[in-house]
C-alpha cells in the first residue's frame, strides 16, 4: 500500500467499502500502488495496468489497455465512443465486487500479460478524425491558425477536434472554436493553463 493513496480511499463518502475492496484485489495481484491524476493507479515496472476511480453512480476498475483484453465475461465497458484503449468494469456495491473477485484477478493478470508482451492499442490517427466544417473554414481563413494547429501534438489536435465536433448546433461549435483560437495560436492544448 502506498500511503500517498490513502486519502483517496478515506475521502469517499459513498464508495469507501467498494474502493478498499478494489484496492485489496489490485494489490493481491502484485501490482505497485501509485497516485496518478489524483487517483490510485496500479503499475507493473512503471507501466500503468489498472486504476480505481469513482463516479456518482458507480466506482470502477479502469484497464488502460482494456480494448486488448479478451473479456470472456462481457463486463468491460467503453466509457464513450471516443475512448480508444481504456475499458472499465463498473460496480455499485461491495457484494458485487466480492462475487467477481476471481474474475477481476483474472482480468488483471491478463492485463499484466498484455503489458509484458509489449502489445499496443492501434489508435486512430489524427487524420482519421473529422474536422468540423466550421473549424475547417476558420483554418482556411487564417493560415496562422492552420500552421499553429498543425504544430500541436497529435493528442492536442485530437482533443480539439473532438471538443469542436461534439455540439449538435453549428452556433455552439463556432463559439467553441472562437474561444480556443487564441490558445491554439499560442501552442496550447485544450486543457493547458
Amino acid at each position: 500500500m502506498n500511503p500517498k493513496a490513502d486519502f483517496y480511499f478515506n475521502k469517499s463518502e459513498k464508495w469507501q467499502k467498494e474502493l478498499k475492496k478494489l484496492r485489496r484485489i489490485a494489490l493481491d495481484c502484485g501490482l505497485t500502488e501509485e497516485l496518478k491524476w489524483g487517483v490510485p493507479c496500479y503499475t507493473l515496472q512503471g507501466s500503468n495496468i489498472v486504476l480505481i476511480h469513482e463516479f456518482k453512480e458507480y466506482c470502477a476498475f479502469l484497464f488502460f489497455k482494456g480494448s486488448l483484453l479478451k473479456d470472456p465475461k462481457g463486463i468491460l465497458i467503453q466509457q464513450t465512443k471516443n475512448v480508444q484503449a481504456a475499458r472499465q468494469i463498473r460496480f455499485t456495491n461491495v457484494r458485487e465486487i466480492g462475487e467477481k473477485e476471481a474474475v477481476l484477478k483474472d482480468y488483471i493478470r491478463e492485463a499484466v500479460e498484455v503489458e509484458k508482451a509489449g502489445l499496443k492499442v492501434d489508435l486512430k490517427k489524427t487524420a482519421e478524425f473529422s474536422v468540423p466544417e466550421e473549424f475547417q473554414k476558420k483554418l482556411n481563413k487564417l493560415p496562422s491558425l492552420k500552421k499553429a494547429f498543425g504544430a500541436l501534438t497529435p493528442g492536442r489536435q485530437r482533443a480539439y477536434l473532438l471538443y469542436f465536433s461534439a455540439p449538435k448546433q453549428s452556433k455552439t461549435r463556432e463559439a467553441r472554436i472562437e474561444k480556443y483560437t487564441q490558445p491554439i495560436l499560442k501552442g496550447k492544448g485544450l486543457n493547458d493553463d
